[in-house]
Protein backbone atom coordinates (compact mmCIF):
# COMPACT_ATOMS: atom_id res chain seq x y z
CA UNK A 1 0.00 0.00 0.00
CA UNK A 2 1.06 3.60 -1.03
CA UNK A 3 0.75 6.43 1.30
CA UNK A 4 1.26 10.22 0.23
CA UNK A 5 2.25 12.24 3.26
CA UNK A 6 3.41 15.75 2.33
CA UNK A 7 5.54 15.15 -0.66
CA UNK A 8 7.19 12.03 0.02
CA UNK A 9 5.73 8.82 -0.64
CA UNK A 10 5.68 5.72 2.26
CA UNK A 11 4.53 1.87 1.58
CA UNK A 12 3.56 -0.10 3.96
CA UNK A 13 3.57 -3.89 3.60
CA UNK A 14 2.01 -6.92 5.60
CA UNK A 15 2.17 -10.49 5.16
CA UNK A 16 3.76 -13.49 7.21
CA UNK A 17 6.13 -12.68 9.49
CA UNK A 18 9.01 -14.98 8.35
CA UNK A 19 8.94 -13.59 4.79
CA UNK A 20 8.66 -9.73 6.24
CA UNK A 21 11.90 -10.11 8.58
CA UNK A 22 13.92 -11.27 5.39
CA UNK A 23 12.94 -8.04 3.64
CA UNK A 24 13.58 -5.72 6.66
CA UNK A 25 16.86 -4.41 7.60
CA UNK A 26 15.81 -1.63 10.29
CA UNK A 27 12.75 -1.76 13.07
CA UNK A 28 11.53 1.88 14.55
CA UNK A 29 11.05 1.31 18.52
CA UNK A 30 9.91 4.38 20.58
CA UNK A 31 9.90 6.51 17.97
CA UNK A 32 13.80 5.56 16.89
CA UNK A 33 14.85 3.38 13.69
CA UNK A 34 17.71 1.37 14.58
CA UNK A 35 19.55 -1.61 12.66
CA UNK A 36 17.35 -5.01 12.70
CA UNK A 37 20.18 -7.75 13.97
CA UNK A 38 19.94 -11.36 14.59
CA UNK A 39 18.93 -10.99 18.24
CA UNK A 40 15.90 -8.69 17.52
CA UNK A 41 15.03 -11.47 14.81
CA UNK A 42 15.01 -13.94 17.47
CA UNK A 43 12.49 -11.63 19.79
CA UNK A 44 9.98 -10.86 17.01
CA UNK A 45 10.41 -14.55 16.23
CA UNK A 46 9.65 -15.78 19.30
CA UNK A 47 6.60 -13.74 19.78
CA UNK A 48 5.05 -14.74 16.64
CA UNK A 49 5.34 -18.52 18.25
CA UNK A 50 3.94 -17.73 20.87
CA UNK A 51 0.70 -15.92 19.46
CA UNK A 52 0.91 -18.72 17.20
CA UNK A 53 0.84 -21.66 19.40
CA UNK A 54 -2.73 -20.01 21.26
CA UNK A 55 -4.02 -20.43 17.72
CA UNK A 56 -3.62 -16.56 16.97
CA UNK A 57 -3.07 -15.70 13.66
CA UNK A 58 0.05 -13.44 13.05
CA UNK A 59 0.65 -10.60 10.39
CA UNK A 60 4.07 -8.13 10.11
CA UNK A 61 3.75 -5.01 9.26
CA UNK A 62 6.52 -2.97 8.02
CA UNK A 63 7.09 0.87 5.99
CA UNK A 64 9.96 2.15 3.60
CA UNK A 65 9.75 5.50 2.63
CA UNK A 66 10.31 5.90 -0.88
CA UNK A 67 12.50 8.48 -2.85
CA UNK A 68 11.11 10.81 -5.65
CA UNK A 69 12.06 9.47 -8.62
CA UNK A 70 12.71 6.28 -7.67
CA UNK A 71 11.33 4.43 -10.50
CA UNK A 72 8.69 2.09 -11.27
CA UNK A 73 7.02 0.91 -8.11
CA UNK A 74 7.44 -2.91 -8.55
CA UNK A 75 7.73 -5.39 -5.51
CA UNK A 76 11.22 -5.67 -6.58
CA UNK A 77 11.81 -1.91 -5.61
CA UNK A 78 9.18 -1.59 -2.91
CA UNK A 79 9.57 -4.41 -0.64
CA UNK A 80 13.28 -4.55 0.02
CA UNK A 81 15.47 -2.35 3.48
CA UNK A 82 12.45 -1.92 4.80
CA UNK A 83 11.36 -0.53 9.15
CA UNK A 84 9.53 -3.31 10.85
CA UNK A 85 7.04 -1.78 12.62
CA UNK A 86 5.37 -5.07 14.54
CA UNK A 87 2.90 -7.86 14.71
CA UNK A 88 -0.39 -7.92 14.63
CA UNK A 89 -2.37 -10.81 16.10
CA UNK A 90 -5.96 -11.84 15.11
CA UNK A 91 -8.21 -14.51 16.78
CA UNK A 92 -10.02 -16.52 14.18
CA UNK A 93 -11.78 -19.18 16.52
CA UNK A 94 -13.24 -22.38 14.84
CA UNK A 95 -16.96 -22.70 15.21
CA UNK A 96 -18.66 -24.15 17.68
CA UNK A 97 -19.83 -27.63 15.65
CA UNK A 98 -16.48 -28.03 14.22
CA UNK A 99 -15.10 -30.12 17.16
CA UNK A 100 -18.10 -32.42 17.93
CA UNK A 101 -18.28 -32.83 13.81
CA UNK A 102 -14.30 -33.93 13.71
CA UNK A 103 -15.20 -36.09 16.64
CA UNK A 104 -17.65 -37.71 14.82
CA UNK A 105 -15.21 -38.13 12.12
CA UNK A 106 -13.13 -39.73 13.68
CA UNK A 107 -15.19 -42.45 15.12
CA UNK A 108 -16.56 -43.19 11.69
CA UNK A 109 -13.32 -43.68 10.23
CA UNK A 110 -12.84 -40.69 8.13
CA UNK A 111 -9.07 -38.77 8.05
CA UNK A 112 -9.27 -35.16 8.17
CA UNK A 113 -5.78 -33.50 7.04
CA UNK A 114 -5.21 -29.79 7.22
CA UNK A 115 -3.58 -28.38 4.24
CA UNK A 116 -3.30 -24.78 4.98
CA UNK A 117 -1.49 -21.49 4.13
CA UNK A 118 -1.39 -20.59 7.69
CA UNK A 119 1.70 -20.80 9.90
CA UNK A 120 2.48 -24.13 10.83
CA UNK A 121 2.52 -23.37 14.83
CA UNK A 122 -0.82 -21.67 14.36
CA UNK A 123 -2.31 -24.34 12.26
CA UNK A 124 -1.03 -26.59 14.71
CA UNK A 125 -2.60 -24.81 17.92
CA UNK A 126 -6.06 -24.93 15.80
CA UNK A 127 -5.97 -28.50 15.06
CA UNK A 128 -5.53 -29.33 18.18
CA UNK A 129 -8.23 -26.87 20.03
CA UNK A 130 -10.59 -29.11 18.02
CA UNK A 131 -9.33 -32.45 18.26
CA UNK A 132 -8.11 -33.08 14.29
CA UNK A 133 -4.01 -34.14 15.86
CA UNK A 134 -4.35 -36.09 18.92
CA UNK A 135 -0.83 -37.32 19.17
CA UNK A 136 1.90 -36.12 20.73
CA UNK A 137 4.40 -36.66 18.08
CA UNK A 138 2.35 -34.80 15.27
CA UNK A 139 4.39 -33.99 12.00
CA UNK A 140 4.02 -30.29 10.60
CA UNK A 141 5.25 -30.98 6.99
CA UNK A 142 5.72 -26.79 4.92
CA UNK A 143 5.84 -26.36 1.56
CA UNK A 144 9.30 -26.23 1.20
CA UNK A 145 9.68 -29.52 2.62
CA UNK A 146 7.09 -30.92 0.74
CA UNK A 147 9.46 -29.83 -2.55
CA UNK A 148 11.97 -31.58 -1.22
CA UNK A 149 9.91 -35.38 -0.46
CA UNK A 150 9.66 -37.76 -2.76
CA UNK A 151 6.61 -39.88 -3.38
CA UNK A 152 7.56 -42.82 -0.98
CA UNK A 153 8.57 -40.13 1.56
CA UNK A 154 5.39 -38.67 1.35
CA UNK A 155 3.31 -41.50 1.41
CA UNK A 156 5.22 -42.57 4.47
CA UNK A 157 4.18 -38.66 6.04
CA UNK A 158 0.74 -39.29 5.16
CA UNK A 159 0.46 -42.94 6.97
CA UNK A 160 0.86 -40.85 10.21
CA UNK A 161 -0.98 -38.04 11.57
CA UNK A 162 0.17 -34.98 9.88
CA UNK A 163 -0.32 -31.33 9.02
CA UNK A 164 0.75 -29.31 6.35
CA UNK A 165 1.13 -25.74 6.64
CA UNK A 166 2.62 -22.92 4.15
CA UNK A 167 0.79 -24.73 1.76
CA UNK A 168 1.00 -23.41 -2.28
CA UNK A 169 -1.29 -24.82 -4.85
CA UNK A 170 0.08 -27.29 -6.16
CA UNK A 171 1.32 -28.47 -2.97
CA UNK A 172 -2.04 -29.16 -2.62
CA UNK A 173 -2.84 -31.04 -5.70
CA UNK A 174 0.31 -33.18 -4.66
CA UNK A 175 -1.07 -34.03 -1.50
CA UNK A 176 -4.57 -34.87 -3.22
CA UNK A 177 -2.92 -36.72 -5.93
CA UNK A 178 -0.75 -39.11 -3.54
CA UNK A 179 -3.97 -39.53 -0.74
CA UNK A 180 -5.82 -41.06 -4.26
CA UNK A 181 -2.46 -43.35 -4.91
CA UNK A 182 -2.75 -44.55 -1.76
CA UNK A 183 -6.69 -45.92 -2.39
CA UNK A 184 -8.28 -43.18 -0.41
CA UNK A 185 -11.55 -41.78 -1.76
CA UNK A 186 -10.95 -37.92 -1.03
CA UNK A 187 -13.15 -35.37 -0.54
CA UNK A 188 -11.39 -31.37 -0.91
CA UNK A 189 -12.42 -28.29 1.08
CA UNK A 190 -11.65 -24.90 0.06
CA UNK A 191 -13.07 -21.11 -0.48
CA UNK A 192 -9.84 -19.14 -2.41
CA UNK A 193 -8.41 -19.57 -5.72
CA UNK A 194 -5.69 -20.98 -4.36
CA UNK A 195 -7.81 -23.98 -3.85
CA UNK A 196 -9.51 -24.94 -6.87
CA UNK A 197 -6.61 -27.13 -8.15
CA UNK A 198 -7.05 -29.60 -5.11
CA UNK A 199 -11.00 -29.32 -5.60
CA UNK A 200 -10.90 -30.07 -9.14
CA UNK A 201 -8.06 -32.96 -8.21
CA UNK A 202 -10.59 -34.89 -5.87
CA UNK A 203 -13.10 -37.20 -5.93
CA UNK A 204 -15.26 -34.56 -4.38
CA UNK A 205 -14.67 -30.84 -4.28
CA UNK A 206 -16.43 -28.72 -1.47
CA UNK A 207 -16.36 -24.91 -1.93
CA UNK A 208 -17.79 -22.23 0.66
CA UNK A 209 -21.00 -20.72 -0.91
CA UNK A 210 -20.35 -17.60 1.60
CA UNK A 211 -17.00 -16.61 1.26
CA UNK A 212 -15.50 -18.78 -1.46
CA UNK A 213 -14.20 -17.61 -4.64
CA UNK A 214 -16.24 -17.95 -7.85
CA UNK A 215 -13.17 -20.02 -8.87
CA UNK A 216 -13.12 -22.47 -6.28
CA UNK A 217 -17.40 -22.29 -6.59
CA UNK A 218 -16.50 -23.36 -10.32
CA UNK A 219 -13.99 -25.93 -9.55
CA UNK A 220 -15.96 -27.98 -6.37
CA UNK A 221 -18.62 -30.85 -6.70
CA UNK A 222 -20.49 -29.22 -3.79
CA UNK A 223 -20.90 -25.88 -2.69
CA UNK A 224 -21.98 -25.11 0.74
CA UNK A 225 -24.46 -22.37 1.28
CA UNK A 226 -23.85 -22.50 5.08
CA UNK A 227 -20.13 -22.69 4.93
CA UNK A 228 -20.77 -25.25 7.38
CA UNK A 229 -18.31 -27.96 8.26
CA UNK A 230 -20.73 -30.24 10.58
CA UNK A 231 -23.21 -29.89 6.87
CA UNK A 232 -20.05 -32.17 5.03
CA UNK A 233 -20.45 -34.54 8.27
CA UNK A 234 -24.21 -34.86 7.74
CA UNK A 235 -24.13 -35.22 4.37
CA UNK A 236 -22.05 -38.37 4.96
CA UNK A 237 -24.28 -39.80 7.41
CA UNK A 238 -27.13 -38.92 5.03
CA UNK A 239 -25.03 -40.82 2.38
CA UNK A 240 -24.44 -43.96 4.31
CA UNK A 241 -28.03 -44.47 5.36
CA UNK A 242 -29.38 -43.63 1.57
CA UNK A 243 -26.98 -46.69 0.72
CA UNK A 244 -28.02 -48.79 3.91
CA UNK A 245 -31.71 -48.19 2.60
CA UNK A 246 -31.51 -48.91 -0.23
CA UNK A 247 -30.06 -52.32 0.89
CA UNK A 248 -33.09 -52.76 2.92
CA UNK A 249 -35.39 -52.21 -0.04
CA UNK A 250 -33.56 -54.67 -2.14
CA UNK A 251 -33.64 -57.05 0.30
CA UNK A 252 -37.24 -56.72 1.32
CA UNK A 253 -38.56 -57.51 -2.24
CA UNK A 254 -35.73 -60.47 -3.12
CA UNK A 255 -37.31 -62.35 0.06
CA UNK A 256 -40.75 -62.66 -1.43
CA UNK A 257 -39.23 -63.93 -4.62
CA UNK A 258 -38.73 -66.74 -3.17
CA UNK A 259 -42.28 -68.16 -2.11
CA UNK A 260 -43.11 -66.58 -5.50
CA UNK A 261 -41.18 -68.86 -7.78
CA UNK A 262 -40.77 -71.74 -5.51
CA UNK A 263 -44.16 -72.79 -6.61
CA UNK A 264 -43.41 -72.85 -10.36
CA UNK A 265 -40.34 -74.68 -9.63
CA UNK A 266 -42.16 -77.46 -6.78
CA UNK A 267 -45.31 -77.96 -9.59
CA UNK A 268 -42.72 -78.24 -12.27
CA UNK A 269 -40.78 -80.93 -10.45
CA UNK A 270 -43.82 -82.81 -8.64
CA UNK A 271 -46.50 -82.38 -11.31
CA UNK A 272 -49.00 -84.18 -8.71
CA UNK A 273 -48.55 -80.99 -6.43
CA UNK A 274 -51.02 -78.02 -7.84
CA UNK A 275 -49.69 -74.57 -8.41
CA UNK A 276 -49.92 -72.64 -4.94
CA UNK A 277 -49.52 -69.21 -6.90
CA UNK A 278 -50.75 -67.49 -9.83
CA UNK A 279 -49.75 -65.20 -12.06
CA UNK A 280 -52.16 -62.63 -11.15
CA UNK A 281 -51.53 -63.20 -7.45
CA UNK A 282 -48.23 -62.73 -8.22
CA UNK A 283 -48.72 -59.23 -9.67
CA UNK A 284 -50.60 -58.45 -6.73
CA UNK A 285 -48.23 -59.24 -4.51
CA UNK A 286 -45.20 -57.42 -6.48
CA UNK A 287 -47.19 -54.19 -7.63
CA UNK A 288 -50.04 -53.85 -4.99
CA UNK A 289 -48.96 -55.07 -1.08
CA UNK A 290 -45.26 -55.13 -1.14
CA UNK A 291 -44.92 -51.55 -2.68
CA UNK A 292 -45.68 -49.21 0.27
CA UNK A 293 -43.61 -51.18 2.85
CA UNK A 294 -40.69 -50.86 0.25
CA UNK A 295 -41.33 -47.43 -0.04
CA UNK A 296 -41.22 -46.99 3.40
CA UNK A 297 -37.99 -49.13 4.12
CA UNK A 298 -36.46 -46.33 1.86
CA UNK A 299 -37.19 -43.75 4.50
CA UNK A 300 -35.70 -45.16 7.41
CA UNK A 301 -33.92 -42.63 9.44
CA UNK A 302 -29.80 -43.34 9.73
CA UNK A 303 -29.26 -46.04 12.12
CA UNK A 304 -27.75 -45.15 15.28
CA UNK A 305 -24.20 -46.57 14.75
CA UNK A 306 -24.11 -45.31 11.11
CA UNK A 307 -21.21 -43.31 11.85
CA UNK A 308 -19.61 -45.21 14.02
CA UNK A 309 -18.57 -47.75 11.37
CA UNK A 310 -15.59 -47.91 8.83
CA UNK A 311 -16.13 -46.44 5.54
CA UNK A 312 -16.89 -49.27 3.01
CA UNK A 313 -14.55 -49.91 0.01
CA UNK A 314 -14.79 -47.81 -3.37
CA UNK A 315 -15.51 -51.33 -4.94
CA UNK A 316 -18.21 -52.29 -2.21
CA UNK A 317 -21.20 -53.27 -4.13
CA UNK A 318 -24.91 -52.40 -3.74
CA UNK A 319 -25.59 -56.03 -3.99
CA UNK A 320 -23.31 -58.56 -2.36
CA UNK A 321 -22.94 -62.32 -1.46
CA UNK A 322 -24.43 -61.19 2.44
CA UNK A 323 -27.53 -59.53 1.02
CA UNK A 324 -28.13 -62.88 -1.62
CA UNK A 325 -27.74 -65.07 1.67
CA UNK A 326 -29.94 -62.89 3.58
CA UNK A 327 -32.53 -62.79 1.15
CA UNK A 328 -32.85 -65.64 -0.53
CA UNK A 329 -31.43 -68.40 1.03
CA UNK A 330 -32.42 -67.04 4.66
CA UNK A 331 -35.60 -64.55 4.93
CA UNK A 332 -36.89 -65.65 1.30
CA UNK A 333 -36.52 -69.16 2.67
CA UNK A 334 -38.20 -68.94 6.07
CA UNK A 335 -41.53 -67.46 3.95
CA UNK A 336 -41.71 -69.89 1.57
CA UNK A 337 -41.57 -72.72 3.97
CA UNK A 338 -44.33 -70.94 6.13
CA UNK A 339 -46.53 -69.98 3.21
CA UNK A 340 -45.92 -74.27 2.35
CA UNK A 341 -46.75 -74.72 5.42
CA UNK A 342 -50.29 -72.86 4.96
CA UNK A 343 -50.52 -74.46 1.85
CA UNK A 344 -50.19 -78.05 3.27
CA UNK A 345 -52.70 -77.32 6.33
CA UNK A 346 -55.08 -76.43 4.15
CA UNK A 347 -55.11 -79.93 2.47
CA UNK A 348 -54.97 -81.54 5.93
CA UNK A 349 -57.29 -80.10 8.04
CA UNK A 350 -59.82 -80.53 5.42
CA UNK A 351 -59.86 -83.81 4.92
CA UNK A 352 -57.96 -83.57 1.48
CA UNK A 353 -54.78 -84.76 2.18
CA UNK A 354 -54.96 -87.61 -0.14
CA UNK A 355 -54.97 -85.54 -2.80
CA UNK A 356 -51.49 -85.10 -2.39
CA UNK A 357 -48.70 -87.29 -3.42
CA UNK A 358 -47.52 -86.51 0.24
CA UNK A 359 -48.53 -90.12 2.25
CA UNK A 360 -47.13 -88.86 5.85
CA UNK A 361 -48.95 -86.02 5.32
CA UNK A 362 -52.98 -87.79 5.68
CA UNK A 363 -51.63 -89.29 8.62
CA UNK A 364 -50.51 -86.41 10.65
CA UNK A 365 -52.94 -85.70 13.76
CA UNK A 366 -54.29 -82.12 14.33
CA UNK A 367 -57.29 -81.32 16.72
CA UNK A 368 -60.98 -81.63 15.74
CA UNK A 369 -61.54 -77.81 16.03
CA UNK A 370 -59.10 -77.25 13.14
CA UNK A 371 -61.39 -79.37 11.25
CA UNK A 372 -63.03 -77.93 8.01
CA UNK A 373 -65.01 -79.27 5.21
CA UNK A 374 -64.04 -77.80 2.02
CA UNK A 375 -64.95 -79.83 -0.93
CA UNK A 376 -62.33 -81.52 -2.99
CA UNK A 377 -63.02 -79.26 -6.31
CA UNK A 378 -62.25 -76.43 -3.86
CA UNK A 379 -59.64 -77.18 -1.78
CA UNK A 380 -57.04 -76.00 -4.41
CA UNK A 381 -58.37 -72.72 -4.69
CA UNK A 382 -58.04 -72.22 -0.72
CA UNK A 383 -55.32 -73.49 -0.47
CA UNK A 384 -53.58 -71.20 -3.07
CA UNK A 385 -55.42 -68.61 -1.49
CA UNK A 386 -53.86 -69.05 2.24
CA UNK A 387 -51.12 -69.04 0.18
CA UNK A 388 -51.27 -65.47 -1.09
CA UNK A 389 -52.63 -64.28 1.91
CA UNK A 390 -49.27 -66.29 4.11
CA UNK A 391 -46.97 -64.54 1.80
CA UNK A 392 -48.48 -61.12 2.53
CA UNK A 393 -48.41 -62.29 6.15
CA UNK A 394 -44.75 -62.94 6.07
CA UNK A 395 -44.05 -60.27 4.23
CA UNK A 396 -45.46 -57.73 7.19
CA UNK A 397 -43.09 -59.45 9.74
CA UNK A 398 -40.20 -58.92 6.81
CA UNK A 399 -40.58 -55.57 6.65
CA UNK A 400 -39.47 -54.90 9.99
CA UNK A 401 -37.05 -57.31 10.07
CA UNK A 402 -35.27 -55.68 7.21
CA UNK A 403 -34.91 -52.44 8.75
CA UNK A 404 -31.93 -53.20 9.82
CA UNK A 405 -29.29 -55.57 9.11
CA UNK A 406 -27.71 -56.26 12.89
CA UNK A 407 -29.45 -53.70 15.24
CA UNK A 408 -32.83 -54.98 16.93
CA UNK A 409 -35.90 -52.36 16.16
CA UNK A 410 -36.00 -51.68 19.48
CA UNK A 411 -32.75 -50.05 18.97
CA UNK A 412 -34.41 -48.26 16.65
CA UNK A 413 -37.35 -47.03 18.08
CA UNK A 414 -40.46 -49.03 16.50
CA UNK A 415 -42.72 -45.68 16.27
CA UNK A 416 -39.28 -44.15 14.42
CA UNK A 417 -40.43 -45.13 11.02
CA UNK A 418 -44.31 -44.34 11.12
CA UNK A 419 -45.02 -45.10 7.39
CA UNK A 420 -43.67 -48.49 7.85
CA UNK A 421 -46.22 -48.88 10.15
CA UNK A 422 -48.96 -47.35 8.03
CA UNK A 423 -47.73 -49.34 4.81
CA UNK A 424 -48.14 -52.87 7.20
CA UNK A 425 -51.66 -52.00 8.34
CA UNK A 426 -52.56 -51.35 4.26
CA UNK A 427 -50.75 -54.41 3.51
CA UNK A 428 -53.00 -56.37 5.99
CA UNK A 429 -56.05 -54.57 4.25
CA UNK A 430 -55.33 -54.68 1.33
CA UNK A 431 -55.16 -58.83 1.30
CA UNK A 432 -58.36 -58.98 3.07
CA UNK A 433 -60.00 -56.86 0.53
CA UNK A 434 -58.28 -59.27 -2.10
CA UNK A 435 -59.72 -62.17 -0.61
CA UNK A 436 -62.65 -60.84 0.78
CA UNK A 437 -64.48 -58.70 -1.66
CA UNK A 438 -66.21 -60.54 -3.99
CA UNK A 439 -65.41 -59.00 -7.41
CA UNK A 440 -61.69 -58.72 -6.73
CA UNK A 441 -61.36 -62.35 -5.23
CA UNK A 442 -62.96 -63.70 -8.19
CA UNK A 443 -60.50 -61.78 -10.33
CA UNK A 444 -57.94 -63.39 -8.19
CA UNK A 445 -59.06 -66.52 -7.84
CA UNK A 446 -59.89 -66.72 -4.21
CA UNK A 447 -62.17 -67.74 -1.98
CA UNK A 448 -63.27 -66.47 1.32
CA UNK A 449 -60.58 -67.55 4.39
CA UNK A 450 -62.16 -68.71 7.97
CA UNK A 451 -61.12 -67.08 10.45
CA UNK A 452 -59.19 -69.68 12.22
CA UNK A 453 -56.95 -69.18 9.30
CA UNK A 454 -56.07 -65.66 9.80
CA UNK A 455 -55.52 -66.36 13.57
CA UNK A 456 -53.11 -68.94 12.09
CA UNK A 457 -51.54 -66.27 9.29
CA UNK A 458 -51.27 -63.53 11.97
CA UNK A 459 -48.91 -65.33 13.83
CA UNK A 460 -46.49 -65.42 10.29
CA UNK A 461 -45.03 -61.69 11.03
CA UNK A 462 -44.07 -62.40 14.46
CA UNK A 463 -42.42 -65.83 13.41
CA UNK A 464 -40.01 -64.87 11.15
CA UNK A 465 -38.81 -61.84 12.82
CA UNK A 466 -38.23 -63.56 15.87
CA UNK A 467 -36.03 -66.39 14.13
CA UNK A 468 -34.34 -63.02 12.02
CA UNK A 469 -33.99 -61.33 15.60
CA UNK A 470 -32.28 -64.52 16.62
CA UNK A 471 -29.81 -64.64 13.98
CA UNK A 472 -29.07 -60.81 14.75
CA UNK A 473 -28.24 -61.66 17.61
CA UNK A 474 -25.64 -64.76 16.78
CA UNK A 475 -24.44 -61.79 14.60
CA UNK A 476 -23.60 -59.47 17.46
CA UNK A 477 -22.48 -61.76 19.44
CA UNK A 478 -20.04 -63.32 17.22
CA UNK A 479 -18.97 -59.33 16.10
CA UNK A 480 -18.55 -58.26 20.00
CA UNK A 481 -15.78 -61.85 20.49
CA UNK A 482 -14.12 -60.71 17.44
CA UNK A 483 -13.34 -57.47 19.19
Amino acid sequence: MLFRFAHDEIAFVKGSPREILQLCTQIEIDNEIIPLDNLLRAEIMAVNDEYARGALRVLAVARRELAQKEGPYTAENVERDLVFLGLMAMMDPPRPEVEAAIKTCREAGIRIVMITGDYGLTAESLARRVGMLVTPNSRIVTGAELDEMSELDLKKALEGEVLFARMAPEHKMRIVAALQNHGEVVAVTGDGVNDAPALRKADVGVAMGVVGTDVAKEAADIILTNDNFGAIVSAIEEGRAIFDNVRKFVTYIFSSNVPEVLPFMVTASFPAIPLALNVRQILAIDLGTDLLPAVALGTEKPEPDVMKRPPRKRSTPLVDNGLILRSFFWLGLIEAALCYIAFFSVYLFSGNADLLPIPFLAKLPYPSFLHLEVAADRVGQMAATVFHAAVVMAQVGNAFACRSGKLRNTRLGWASNRLLIYAALLEIASIVILVHQEIIAKYFGHVNIPIRYWLGLSLFPLILYSLEWIRKQIVRMMEARMR
